[in-house]
């Protein structure tokens, strides 16, 4: 199979943001593939799924490898599964703390070092990870302490791997979102929910996926944490 079109992996696909960014880069003629627990098969030539628990370090090696197998290359990671449990502190289980930590943690690093040494061999690439804006701007309305530990941790990294591989063609930037209107949020509660933002309202799925499309074209942005949150990160 031809190499050339260029080819995106996508995690926690299946539904969301994930299947919004999928839907985007398929606009796009990219090739996909796409992993998730549930994910469901695709009839779509140019669209591979694979079910696999990215916190299992096997997962990422296994998505990795079956698009190198598939579609000859990987030119772009993007790490948008993840797990959001919002709560006080001290109430937090020791089980949702090994939770939040293998997915969010675990499953960036183990798929990114992956994707990362087979764009060192193409000599390009680019990796987008899904991180919040609540590592940067708590709010008492929404305590998310492990969200800040996590997600703050990717956000660092973010940074880190930009400069380590500016030099050998490789991207690394991140999106940072408010609150999404996505299966985490019950209808219900998006009134009250998007009065969290300065804009006074919830973001769209698709709002994220345009904010990817854009760092893709950005050939001379890396290292950047691209917030799009309503207005959050500035202030209320």
């Amino acid at each position: 199979m031809s190499s050339e079109q260029k080819v995106v992996v996508v995690t926690g696909a299946s539904r969301g943001l994930g299947e919004a960014i999928v839907k985007a880069y398929r606009h796009r003629n990219f090739r996909v593939v796409g992993t998730s627990r549930s994910i469901a098969s695709s009839s779509d030539p140019d669209f591979l799924t694979i079910r696999g628990d990215i916190a299992d370090p096997e997962t990422g090696r296994r998505v990795i490898d079956a698009a190198l197998e598939r579609f000859g290359r990987v030119d772009t990671l993007i790490n948008n599964a993840g797990i959001f449990i919002p709560g006080p502190f001290e109430k937090y289980t020791e089980q949702n703390y090994k939770d939040v930590l293998a997915t969010n943690l675990n499953g960036f690093f183990f798929i990114t070092q992956n994707a990362i040494a087979a764009m060192l061999k193409q000599g390009s690439g680019h990796v987008v990870q899904i991180t919040t804006t609540l590592v940067e701007y708590a709010n008492s309305n929404v305590p998310a302490l492990l969200a800040s530990i996590t997600k703050g941790g990717v956000t660092a990294a973010t940074r880190g791997l930009a400069i380590e591989y500016a030099s050998r063609g490789i991207r690394v930037n991140a999106v940072a979102p408010g609150m999404i209107k996505t299966p985490l949020h019950a209808p219900e509660t998006h009134e009250a929910v998007g009065m969290l933002h300065p804009l006074k309202r919830m973001g769209e799925p698709e709002d994220i996926a345009q904010a990817i499309l854009y760092l893709e074209d950005a050939n001379f942005v890396t290292g950047e944490i691209l917030h799009v949150d309503g207005g959050q990160i500035a202030g209320h």
